[in-house]
């Protein structure tokens, strides 16, 4: 089993995860639109890594 199937067996499996960690998306999407360097993608990438690592630890 891959890191990734995990990830998403985990997600899965605890209720209100995959909310949260659309929510911190979004947030993280938005906060780094104006940085030209990280960009959106990579802000919502942070967002939902930050989300998943506050449930999960």
């Amino acid at each position: 089993m891959s890191k990734i199937d995990e990830v998403q067996n985990e997600i899965k499996a605890t209720p209100g995860l995959g909310r949260k960690m659309a929510k911190y998306s979004a947030i993280g999407a938005v906060i780094a639109i104006p940085l030209p360097v990280v960009g959106p993608v990579l802000g919502a990438i942070a967002g939902a890594a930050l989300a998943y690592s506050k449930r999960k630890g």
